[in-house]
């Protein structure tokens, strides 16, 4: 067994069934514990992202706007155009339906991890606020010892895991999508990414916020126009599609799907394929988006946990959907290529698109991937910063961190990367696991968080008695 086939078992346990029974449980274990408030309270948060902003005078350093478009930046990536077509070619049309029912309890994973965030952030050497899933270990935990120890370990994961997820990986998307529909060098390619991440990266969390405050809302609307025209011109076929969507979710026995295709799945593989990209999509429970959500200017941790969980509700129930019902109307599904492979990936999303649209749509989706990978380079880079900022605390290093990364991304732009993408795919599952017990240990903080918002802050905004803030001690 050689280097490259251990680092793909070993990708294969951290992403395997207890994982995602890990992740899927606490989702569930949340939303009970909360009294379902973020399924119930989804239509005020999503009113909440689009208000007139009034947090001036609140502790943070961007607004909560833009706290939420550098989490979807991280967020909505590759997985949206590259994962869901995977996982319904693996999993079969039902792993969308399974890919919705991960996001509908990732609502409340996410709210609680942003919940924390605010909570416990703290203020660093240069006044800007650091916050996240290591801070909420590390001050929250009453064994100040473990703590610690998940703290520093979720740092190292997330540092690691942003090099290669959140940024060599997204790079050679770019370049290769880019390569094959324009014909341009990927070193071209990777040049311009790694001038354009440094002339935003260098500018810190602000500059990131404001990049990403333009082109998240951007590129969201683009794609989902594009896909709604997709759905719209076949729009005879979303029935039968919706159908086998539906059908193979939840079928026990193997049977085959995709209009005109070939697919073979079942219930288990719909939902282990389905649970796992919606996760990796929306990135609910693996501790990454909350530290763009202490950066936010609130004045109660709830009110920034109800708005950074519509980017899960964004990325998978609207983003990955449309992706996902793209690919059942349009009778792609099942394809295979020149050698008698079956078509997956963003090749699959490609297809389906140009099935439709013809050339211009895989023009559409090469735009798409640009767009969806560099915003994810950037938020990632704010992950990976912060994460390394809790481990060395040097603003020098810090520095460097931003410098060396963009270096990477040309790195990843021009290189081949299956050993990198699977050991960067470990390093982010792995975040999980000191996150979710994170959750679970300071389960208690979290429903206290967000009963008093309930009991105290909504009735009084409802009514009108007040504004949207509050002076409430967040601490």
């Amino acid at each position: 067994m050689n280097f490259s086939e251990l680092v793909a078992i070993v990708n294969d346990f951290v992403w395997g069934p207890i994982m995602l029974a890990l992740l899927m449980g606490t989702g569930i274990f949340l939303t009970i514990r909360l009294k379902f408030l973020p399924w119930r309270n989804l239509g005020y948060a999503i009113k909440s992202v689009f208000k007139k902003d009034k947090s001036e005078k609140s502790a943070g350093d961007i607004t909560p706007f833009q706290s939420l478009m550098t989490a979807l930046a991280a967020t909505i990536g590759t997985g949206n155009i590259v994962g869901v077509a995977t996982a319904m070619v693996l999993g079969g049309p039902g792993a969308l339906v399974w890919m919705w029912i991960s996001a509908l309890f990732g609502l409340s994973t996410k709210y609680a991890e942003s919940v924390l965030a605010v909570k416990y952030r703290q203020v660093n050497e240069d006044g800007e606020m650091s916050g996240g899933p290591m801070y909420a270990m590390k001050y929250g935990f009453k064994n100040k010892g473990l703590g610690t120890v998940l703290a520093y370990a979720f740092s190292f994961f997330a540092v690691m895991a942003s090099f290669g997820i959140g940024n060599m990986t997204q790079a050679n998307s770019i370049a290769g999508a880019v390569n094959s529909t324009f014909g341009i060098a990927p070193w071209i390619v990777g040049a311009i990414i790694t001038v354009l991440a440094l002339i935003v990266l260098l500018g810190g969390i602000k500059s990131i916020g404001r990049v990403c405050g333009v082109i998240v809302p951007f590129m969201a609307v683009f794609y989902f126009a594009a896909g709604i025209i997709v759905i719209l011109l076949n729009i005879r076929n979303l029935p039968t599609g919706l159908a086998q969507i539906f059908s193979m979710a939840f079928s026990i026995k193997a049977v085959s799907g995709g209009i005109g295709g070939t697919i073979i799945a079942s219930m288990l593989s719909a939902m282990r394929w389905g649970v796992a990209r919606g996760v990796f999509s929306n990135e609910a429970g693996l501790g990454s988006a909350p530290i763009a959500a202490a950066a936010a200017k609130t004045d109660h941790p709830s009110r920034q946990g109800y708005i950074n969980m519509t980017g899960t509700f964004f990325d998978t129930l609207v983003v990955c959907s449309v992706t996902g019902l793209v690919i059942a109307t349009s009778g792609v599904l099942g394809s295979v290529d020149a050698t008698g492979q079956v078509v997956k990936g963003a090749n699959l999303t490609i297809q389906a698109f140009s099935a439709t649209l013809g050339p211009v749509g895989g023009w559409l989706v090469t735009i798409g991937i640009m767009l969806f990978a560099f915003s994810t380079i950037l938020g990632w880079e704010y992950y990976g910063e912060k994460s390394l900022e809790f481990i060395v605390k040097n603003h020098k290093v810090i520095r460097a961190y931003r410098f060396i990364f963009c270096i990477m991304a040309f790195v990843g732009a021009t290189t081949t990367l299956d050993i990198v993408w699977n050991i960067s795919d470990t390093m982010n599952g792995l975040m999980a696991i000191p996150n979710l017990i994170s959750l679970i240990v300071l389960n208690k903080v979290i429903a206290e968080s967000c009963f008093d918002f309930q009991d105290n802050v909504l009735p009084l905004e409802k009514s009108g008695m007040q504004d949207s803030t509050v002076s409430v001690n967040e601490n």
